[in-house]
């Protein structure tokens, strides 16, 4: 049997559904191998300022349907700093901590990466809205951000139709467009806009004078935040041409509201089997690593490998999003 640890799980950066999942399965399969489980709270500045809590398994019930995280979390610039790193290198030492679980995007598995290099056994789960994670098809959250978003496409484009317009939908995504080309796949848009690639706004104002000329009534763009010619730009050009294009012109930028909500059934499942390979991860010995969902199963990559490391953006969507929209 594995030597009893003290083992701590922390959520950081941009909250993404699915995080309760995967708090509640790292605590616990922690107390399952007997272990003592403790919650960092507020991400790194709970770690740097040390305010840390002993979980129980009913600690962390009734949590799995919730979006959020029950941790809480923060975007910690003193993460970046050699002074806050050391702040929580001795809470850990203080604390008597073995072993920490990081649950979050690229920022937040830089940190992990720093910890690791100072000798902490950091396991790292893939958790971002943005799926753009070096070692995983699938980042935690994904799914659910994506489903808000289509939900919200679906709902506009009712009104599109009903007075003939066309709607600018702006995603999340940071610098990556996954979810802008898949939203634009699965809400059957005319056209769709990414940073990954440059797009100019005569290109799209000639694809919609297209749709329109086939006989469509209503059209959606769908924008990456991230993109270079974002909404306002693009929505600022396309009511100036409004007359030439053949469509009146609305803008709505989802945000913040995909981050929210409760959990689909996909984030749940991931959340919790990325947290039990966690704990199985760190009884193993294993340390200094990023779960990711991989091929259909759970794989590790080093962090050292993935932190600061953007996975890209596969453009076969894009092909298939604009042969879709004829």
């Amino acid at each position: 049997m594995t030597r009893p640890q003290r083992i701590a799980v922390l959520t950081s950066g941009g909250d993404a559904p699915g995080m309760n999942a995967a708090v509640r399965a790292v605590v616990r399969a922690g107390i399952a191998g007997g272990h003592q489980m403790l919650g960092v709270k507020h991400g790194y500045s709970g770690l740097i300022s040390g305010n840390l809590t002993v979980l129980s398994a009913r600690d962390v019930g009734g949590i799995v349907h919730l979006g959020g995280t029950l941790l809480g979390t923060s975007r910690c610039e003193s993460m970046k700093a050699p002074e806050g790193q050391e702040s929580a290198l001795r809470h850990l030492r203080d604390q008597e901590i073995s072993a920490l679980v990081v649950i979050g995007g690229n920022g937040s598995q830089a940190g992990a990466l720093a910890l690791a290099s100072a000798g902490v056994r950091v396991i790292g789960i893939a958790s971002t809205i943005d799926n753009d994670l070096y070692g995983a098809d699938v980042s935690l959250g994904t799914t659910t951000a994506l489903d808000i978003a289509l939900e919200s496409i679906d709902r506009l484009r009712v009104t599109a139709a009903a007075h003939e317009r066309a709607f600018l939908v702006e995603v999340m995504g940071r610098h990556c467009g996954y979810l802008a080309a898949a939203a634009a796949i699965a809400g059957g848009a005319e056209a769709v806009v990414v940073p990954e690639v440059a797009t100019e706004p005569q290109e799209i104002e000639s694809q919609l004078h297209a749709a329109r000329l086939r006989g469509k009534s209503h059209a959606i763009v769908v924008v990456a935040e991230g993109a270079y010619h974002n909404a306002d730009i693009l929505l600022g050009y396309f009511q100036e041409h409004s007359q030439r294009i053949g469509y009146e012109m609305r803008a709505s930028r989802l945000g913040h509201i995909q981050r929210g909500g409760a959990p689909g059934a996909f984030d749940r499942m991931l959340g919790s089997r990325l947290g039990v390979a966690a704990i199985e991860k760190l009884e193993a010995g294993a340390q200094g690593l990023l779960l990711g969902w991989c091929d259909g199963t759970v794989k590790s990559t080093a962090l050292a490998e993935a932190a600061g490391r953007c996975r890209p953006l596969d453009l076969k969507m894009l092909e298939l999003a604009r042969t879709l929209a004829l």
